[in-house]
């Protein structure tokens, strides 16, 4: 299970969905009349719709890798997966509307690696059922 490249892939995606919920993606004042000038920054634990992504994100990824004898239910995961933590930086954008000004965060770039690293663990488990299938045709 360790062996296989895409292990570590979805293992990195899974501890990047756990970190965006301590990291903020984004900073700024919510109110255009804030005379302190307060920061409030946006994490995925300050909105409950951000935390169920986060969660549900890191548990697929899991989920995932421990589904490594049947490929190809691995793979139809993977690539719902990717489309989830996609619409989970939709999420993320939306909230970023409420806030008058700010900028992102540096380690916003946590939540957009989540899935980059899910599309290497699909193309990898791709190219294992392609190689399984080349193997079988030789016999």
């Amino acid at each position: 299970m360790i062996q296989r490249i895409q292990s570590l892939w979805l293992l990195i995606a899974a501890s990047c969905a756990i970190l965006t919920i301590k990291f903020p993606f984004y900073s700024g004042n919510l109110l255009p009349i804030e005379p302190t000038g307060i920061i409030v920054e946006l994490t995925a634990a300050s909105n409950i719709v951000l935390l169920l992504f986060a969660i549900v994100v890191a548990t697929d990824c899991l989920i995932i890798l421990f589904l490594f004898k049947n490929r190809k239910l691995q793979l139809r995961l993977t690539i719902s997966t990717i489309v989830l933590s996609i619409l989970y930086i939709l999420v993320f954008t939306l909230e970023m509307k409420k806030f008058v000004s700010g900028n992102l965060s540096l380690t916003s770039t946590i939540a957009f690696a989540i899935p980059l690293f899910l599309f290497f663990a699909a193309r990898s488990i791709w190219k294992d059922e392609q190689l399984l299938k080349s193997s079988n045709s030789l016999r």
